[in-house]
């Protein structure tokens, strides 16, 4: 198996690429990891130059030179959209005398998603593993990491020498509702009239919803998106992550992967919410408003997501990272898997007693957040898959 590192997607072919994701149907099973959306975080800017994000892409060839495995890598200087997040590693690498950035990644920029980071055949993962450690150890960097990959994967990064950490998000999952009163007929009835009240008090809000995908979508959609995005990013990370150009390249690639949910008042939009399509689940991502009104946020980003997830056959909504306040909407918590690997052994050692105490501590929390849950006892079920 021969590893060897480009430093830009487009210097492998969008169809080879895309040959290695899983499909079901003819969608795949997630969008971030596709050529599109890679080459458009990149021909965006938003990714490379000064963004603390360089491409270093690995591709795994046979002896006959066959591309049979890649994996999205970067080398980082900062630790800025990540969401599984390292400060304190970085923090204690540092007070012990040490230069903790930069360091290498294998992700999806800025998108808390559980998809498969280490793509095509399975042979060709350990070696892939086996080069991004490599890659650290022989280039003196302190570490490199794996965020956001399936359970899978993480199982087999731990047989490589990983460190596994597992930290949660809150997914909605359907049980076969059929459609959204369906869902509303599982919970109990104090949060079932909650969610309604709710949704009547945002749909007042003195205008229409449009949800918009494919052709429907179109430039002068993506300009009240950015003003919107803006504004949250601004707010959030102190500034937004995605370049205007980014969008350009969503409209341009990407728009059968993408639900935007625009709320519009007297002709105006007035706040959105982008998804992106996976064969099996609806990716929250982004939100924005102009105008502040009441629940106008939970109708755009949970309930809208759940209605058209159950119109359209997907199992599940991810509706990104944090947020307690989803559970109250029907959204679980469920296990985030990540792999963490330090040149330094001593620290390396440290860090796995860290976090051992720290997977006992979600493990706990998710048993009792799932007390919480909104389900009538005879129809709850576990959405963390604990033990």
């Amino acid at each position: 198996m021969q590893i060897t590192v480009i430093d830009s997607i487009a210097a492998v072919p969008a169809d080879q690429w895309d040959a290695l994701a899983p499909l079901s149907g003819a969608r795949p099973l997630d969008p971030f990891t596709t050529h599109r959306f890679l080459h458009a975080l990149e021909a965006s800017g938003s990714v490379g130059g000064r963004s603390g994000w360089q491409p270093q892409h690995l591709l795994a060839r046979d002896a006959e030179g066959r591309l049979v495995g890649a994996a999205p890598f970067y080398v980082k200087s900062h630790s800025q959209g990540e969401y599984i997040f390292d400060h304190a590693f970085a923090d204690a690498w540092a007070r012990a005398g040490g230069r903790y950035y930069p360091k290498l990644q294998s992700a999806v920029p800025f998108t808390p998603a559980t998809g498969r980071r280490f793509l095509g055949a399975e042979r060709a993962r350990g070696p892939l593993m086996q080069a991004m450690q490599r890659a650290a150890a022989q280039n003196g960097l302190s570490s490199a990491h794996v965020t956001f990959c399936t359970g899978e994967e993480a199982r087999a990064g731990a047989e490589a020498g990983f460190l596994h950490r597992v930290t949660q998000q809150y997914h909605w999952q359907d049980a076969g509702y059929g459609d959204f009163e369906g869902f509303l007929a599982s919970l109990s009835s104090r949060k079932r009239k909650a969610i309604r009240k709710e949704r009547a008090t945002a749909q007042a809000f003195g205008g229409t919803i449009r949800l918009l995908t494919g052709d429907d979508l179109r430039p002068e959609h993506w300009d009240a998106f950015w003003v919107f995005y803006q504004d949250t990013g601004s707010r959030k990370w102190g500034r937004p992550y995605l370049t205007r150009g980014f969008f350009d390249a969503v409209q341009d690639s990407m728009r059968d992967d993408t639900l935007l949910i625009l709320a519009e008042r007297d002709g105006r939009p007035v706040a959105g919410a982008l998804n992106f399509i996976g064969a099996e689940t609806l990716y929250g991502r982004y939100w924005g408003c102009v105008e502040d009104h009441p629940c106008l946020h939970f109708e755009l980003c949970y309930y809208q997501a759940i209605d058209w997830a159950l119109a359209h056959g997907l199992r599940r909504v991810e509706a990104g990272a944090q947020g307690e306040h989803k559970l109250a909407r029907g959204y679980l918590p469920v296990p985030v898997h990540s792999l963490h690997w330090f040149s330094d052994a001593r620290f390396m050692r440290a860090v796995a007693d860290y976090l051992e105490a720290e997977g006992a501590a979600v493990r706990d929390e998710m048993r009792l957040l799932e007390d919480f849950a909104p389900f009538r006892k005879d129809r709850h079920r576990s959405g963390s898959g604990c033990p």
